[in-house]
């Protein structure tokens, strides 16, 4: 298995000639699509799915979107596509197993309601969060994508998050919103504190899992 990130929180994953598209989000690559014969998406907010090049990329070629219900109520006409998951389903796309963790989208503020969110286990080795620190139990994560900058975090909880999966390697997640200066900072903490394998991978780097 082959797993390219792109921008923010967006991951391609090639396996067995299949290609899954994880988080196609605004601030990610619209060519991430390109081929694409499934989708997961965690959770509803535009920088985890571009609504219009998902659209886009329906039209030119149809597949399933597996995500929340909640997403019918932002897609639109590719809300079609759309196959339900709920958390603890198990289920294939693109020809790689599938598992979804959680259910809740990490709190931003008591202001702000809180939406659905699903993390995904891909093969058995690959996790990816979504906007969550949900430890996936009973399994053994070999690559974890962590979420390492957003609104609804701080740093030491997301290294206590990297250290309870304590996966074989982590990667830098959802990280569109930094400059050079915070990527400076982050990886240097990560890299000396997360217990494991830590790095933070260029857009369009490719992986094997």
């Amino acid at each position: 298995m082959q797993v390219t990130k792109y921008a923010h929180s967006c991951l391609r994953v090639e396996h067995d000639g299949g290609v899954l598209v994880v988080d196609p989000g605004v601030y990610s690559e619209p060519e991430a699509l390109d081929g694409a014969d499934a989708v997961l998406i965690t959770h509803e907010h535009p920088d985890h799915v571009n609504v219009e090049a998902l659209t886009r990329a329906l039209d030119r070629r149809p597949f399933p979107v597996h995500g929340p219900a909640s997403l019918a109520d932002v897609l639109g006409p590719a809300a079609d596509a759309l196959t339900p998951v709920e958390p603890g389903a198990e289920f294939t796309a693109a020809g790689v197993p599938v598992r979804a963790y959680g259910g809740r989208h990490a709190v931003i503020h008591p202001d702000i309601p809180v939406i659905p969110n699903l993390g995904y286990l891909l093969n058995e080795v690959v996790y990816h969060p979504g906007d969550s620190l949900v430890v996936p139990e009973d399994v053994r994560v070999d690559t974890l994508f962590a979420p390492i900058h957003a609104p609804w975090s701080k740093f030491s909880e997301v290294l206590d998050f990297i250290r309870a999966v304590a996966p074989r390697r982590a990667f830098a997640l959802h990280d569109g919103l930094l400059n050079a200066n915070g990527f400076g900072v982050l990886d240097r903490q990560y890299t000396a504190m997360s217990e494991t394998d830590y790095r933070r991978l260029e857009p369009g780097t490719r992986i094997d899992a």
